[in-house]
């Protein structure tokens, strides 16, 4: 049953210590806010699958101790430089890393997506990723002869977590041109949201926001939470906040920097 939640805390609920939650990349959503009440509620053992890839979300994760396990093709800040926590704790061995490419995790939700065990997937045959994912099995194509193919178990998370522009009351969420945030929705048993605004009607009945929305029916909970991505962008909405990252990177590069970080950006609840 939806719940348009009354707080971000009620919202989120539905991620528990120990599920498999996973989120977007840094361009389709990234729902900073709720990720910090993540940690101030002291989440734990998470399986985090970033399809993709991500950025300051899994690294503040990966920092609070929140993460357990890591699914994902990279970990960076991109021009803002390496991802401090994650590149310490992978130097640690602190956490669990199940290396993957960007199309493997796609396909591997694709699977989920549409109700079957695996994908068959090309590309990532005689890589070296393989030598570290033995879930992964190549077999000879059934319809070829000497032509192997890699097969994909269906990756199927407990919760789908982002934030996207606005949602109605009905539980249909606008998410633009980002669709893999639906293929995120489809695979995952539930799916909470945070978006800027309630829009006024059904987003459905809308022949100019339709085509975009994803319908109620796959979102369990949505809470509203202006400007939920900082200091990530929302494409169209806002940019990156470029001096709050830079002082990220330099304080995140030590354990006691980054608690310090915490202290004054999550457990504070400074806003932007």
């Amino acid at each position: 049953m939806l719940t348009i939640a009354d707080s971000l805390d009620e919202a989120l609920a539905a991620i528990t210590d120990g599920c498999m939650l996973a989120v977007g990349r840094e361009t389709s959503g990234v729902p900073m806010a709720a990720t910090r009440a993540l940690i101030r509620r002291g989440l734990k053992g998470v399986h985090l699958v970033a399809l993709p890839t991500s950025t300051l979300q899994a690294d503040l994760l990966i920092g609070a101790g929140c993460v357990d396990t890591l699914e994902t093709s990279a970990v960076s800040l991109g021009e803002f430089g390496p991802a401090p926590r994650f590149t310490a704790a992978i130097l640690a061995g602190s956490i669990k890393m199940k290396d993957a490419t960007c199309p493997a995790l796609y396909a591997g939700f694709q699977a989920s997506e549409k109700g079957v065990p695996f994908m068959p997937l090309r590309g990532v045959l005689g890589s070296d990723v393989l030598k570290h994912r033995p879930e992964w099995k190549v077999i000879d194509n059934p319809f070829g002869n000497d032509d192997p193919i890699l097969l994909l178990p269906a990756i199927r998370p407990d919760v789908a977590l982002f934030h996207a522009p606005m949602a109605d009351r009905d539980g249909n969420v606008w998410i633009g041109r980002e669709r893999e945030l639906m293929t995120l929705s489809h695979a995952s048993e539930k799916t909470v949201v945070t978006v800027e605004i309630l829009y006024d009607g059904n987003l459905l009945n809308d022949r100019a926001l339709a085509a975009g929305t994803l319908p109620g029916f796959y979102v369990d909970a949505i809470a509203v939470e202006p400007k939920g991505c900082w200091p990530l962008p929302l494409p169209g909405h806002y940019a990156w906040d470029s001096e709050h990252l830079k002082e990220y990177v330099r304080l995140a590069a030590t354990a006691d920097g980054f608690k310090s970080y915490l202290d004054q950006y999550v457990f504070d609840r400074q806003a932007a």
